[in-house]
């Protein structure tokens, strides 16, 4: 695959074996040269074996500083919830008719709640939502009698984590044009998450090596070592 001279001399500029978190942001932001505000995410590839139950990790985090994303939210609700729904800021509240706009192919949200007792209907489109990751589940907060929170976690900043079937886990961390700090700081709350579910299965080495990139851009290596101070620089 040939590279592109930006991205060559994006790579160039990535000198050192890993960066604190602080500088491996400030140096994304320098080696993005796109013409749009792409993304950022950060990448794990975790000592598990997730083939195996006990060593799955999945939920959600809240970002401190968002996502820098728009989030369309859709919810499954009638009656009061429905209303607190739209109150809220749903993009999206409906029952039946929300179930047969997405049977029909239409998808205009980007993550869906739904109350405990709209799940019967809501089951039958798993074949459906499930492999795009829309299906509402209780392990992530997106299956509730409280949708006012739910929604308001999904549009401040809640992003979702999964590790494959490799051990890796991907997770946006919101845009490049965020200060190195706030970027630093999203990352930090993104860590101590990964850190806090590590599977009790788990053996050797769990976290072997972390990577921030942009859309287009090149893997910048984090250090993986550091656990707190997260917008500090490193040592001279």
């Amino acid at each position: 695959m040939k590279l592109s001279k930006n991205y060559r001399a994006a790579q160039e500029k990535i000198t050192e074996s890993a960066y604190a978190p602080i500088d491996a942001m400030a140096l994304l932001k320098e080696i993005a040269t796109a013409k749009f505000d792409e993304t950022v995410e950060v990448h794990f590839r975790l000592g598990i074996d997730t083939r195996q139950a006990d060593q799955q990790l999945r939920g959600t985090v809240s970002l401190p500083n968002g996502s820098g994303k728009t989030v369309r939210v859709a919810v499954f609700a009638e009656g009061e919830a429905a209303r607190a729904a739209e109150e809220a800021g749903a993009d999206i509240v409906g029952t039946d008719e929300l179930v047969a706009q997405i049977q029909a192919g239409e998808f205009n949200f980007d993550a869906a709640v739904a109350t405990p007792d709209q799940m019967g209907k809501v089951g039958r489109l798993g074949k459906i939502l499930g492999p795009r990751g829309l299906m509402p589940n209780p392990k992530l907060g997106t299956v509730t009698t409280d949708v006012a929170k739910a929604i308001k976690e999904l549009k401040g900043g809640r992003v979702e984590y999964r590790a494959d079937r490799y051990g890796n886990a991907h997770v946006i961390l919101g845009k490049v044009s965020f200060t190195p700090e706030q970027l630093a700081q999203n990352y930090g709350a993104v860590y101590d998450e990964i850190l806090r579910m590590k599977p009790a299965a788990a053996k050797g080495r769990y976290v072997k090596s972390i990577t921030v990139a942009s859309t287009m851009s090149p893997g910048v290596p984090v250090d993986s070592s550091v656990t707190r101070a997260y917008t500090e620089k490193a040592a001279e």
